[in-house]
């Protein structure tokens, strides 16, 4: 049994990024773009006015300029500035050579083509130079960068029109188990309905893959033997759920292994989801989670989405804790790390009454899980602690 820091260091030890391909912008958004996008140009592309107002320069004595000409947004490049006279200008205009400020119309009053400035601005007031924003060849988006609609201008302003972005890992989710039923079969005796597979699929496509859930095995060699071997065809991860434990009726550590499965381990010092297995077969990788449904889903957090993550070309693919403050205490006897479901109470959590780790209700009510240390004895109300949200 392996610590949690070393379960998820062995899971992304030889993990890398799936091949590239291109989408079209819009098309990119949620996936995760393959390399560096750099400015073709700077930004902005020209010195512009960030005023409705009057280009001058401040060379001339005196508060009075002459009017001369206009320049507006998307008009003809402006002539220069000559000394002593002004022209009008409007937001986002291109300011005319020889501009050292733009004054706010605020400021001034106009009689004609007889300006007087009621308060002379600093050099360089209600002026965007040229590549403020960025200089042409900085370093707008990082690979490994999730792209979202925020992205999507600088995309769109360099010309990337289909980015590369990393491709989408294929997941094929296997359960297993006599005791389950599809959802919507009618009830039978000794059964619970198999909620597992639709759920880490969720998760899965919530994180960019590509999800199909195969039909529930029996705990039967032969025919579980068949379904894991059609879950390694063509998946880049194969989720399987139950078995992996040591009962006389957990058949998928032993058959992962029988099919050419090698597997780094198979037991994490984890509350709830100690029985849980990674191993790899070529290309492809397998994570066996626990059957309960709250433990699949937390080492589903823990392990999964990472793995996804990382394979999807996420440059940190480790979920990242916020440290939040308990507002119920927690009991824990030392010796493995727990999970506890919380609630969001302001700047606090508190703890769900059940955490029982078939309670789909507690995972229903829960927000986030609050990351409880192995050698801890428990925590006291008002204690820190770091949150994993779901």
């Amino acid at each position: 049994m392996i610590d949690l820091d070393e379960a998820q260091a062995l899971i992304l030890a030889n993990v890398r990024a799936l091949g590239a391909e291109r989408v079209p912008a819009r098309a990119a958004m949620g996936r995760v773009l393959a390399r560096d996008l750099h400015a073709r140009e700077a930004l902005p592309a020209f010195d512009h006015s960030a005023m409705d107002g009057y280009a001058i320069e401040l060379d001339t004595k005196g508060e009075e300029r002459t009017v001369l000409a206009e320049s507006r947004a998307g008009g003809p490049t402006p002539p220069a500035l000559a000394r002593g006279t002004a022209m009008r200008i409007f937001t986002g205009a291109p300011t005319p050579v020889g501009t050292q400020a733009v004054v706010m119309q605020e400021n001034v009053s106009r009689e004609g083509d007889r300006l007087v400035i009621r308060e002379l601005p600093k050099a360089g007031a209600n002026i965007r130079a040229r590549g403020v924003d960025v200089a042409e060849g900085a370093l707008c988006i990082p690979r490994g960068t999730r792209l979202g609609p925020q992205h999507l201008p600088l995309l769109l302003t360099f010309g990337e029109l289909e980015p590369q972005v990393v491709r989408r890992p294929i997941v094929t989710v296997l359960a297993t188990g006599d005791e389950l039923r599809a959802p919507g079969d009618p009830p039978r005796a000794g059964t619970i309905v198999e909620t597992n597979g639709p759920t880490i699929a969720a998760f899965a496509e919530a994180a960019g893959a590509v999800a199909r859930v195969l039909p529930i095995a029996a705990d039967e060699p032969v025919a579980l033997r068949a379904a894991v071997e059609e879950a390694l065809a063509n998946a880049d991860v194969v989720f399987t759920i139950g078995g992996v434990s040591v009962g006389d009726h957990d058949l998928v550590r032993p058959t992962l292994e029988a099919v050419g499965v090698t597997l780094d381990f198979h037991k994490v010092a984890l509350k709830p989801g100690k029985p849980i297995a990674f191993g790899r077969r070529g290309s492809t990788y397998v994570l066996g989670l626990p059957g309960n449904v709250v433990s699949a889903a937390i080492t589903y957090l823990l392990f999964g989405a990472p793995l996804l993550a990382a394979l999807s070309g996420v440059a940190q693919p480790l979920p990242v804790p916020r440290r939040m403050r308990l507002g119920a205490a927690v009991k824990h006897q030392p010796g493995r790390t727990e999970l506890v479901r919380v609630r969001v109470e302001g700047d606090s959590v508190v703890p769900l009454a059940s955490q029982a780790s078939g309670s789909i209700v507690s995972l229903g009510l829960a927000e986030a899980v609050a990351v409880v240390p192995k050698d801890s004895a428990g925590l006291a109300a008002g204690e820190t602690v770091d949150v994993l949200f779901l």
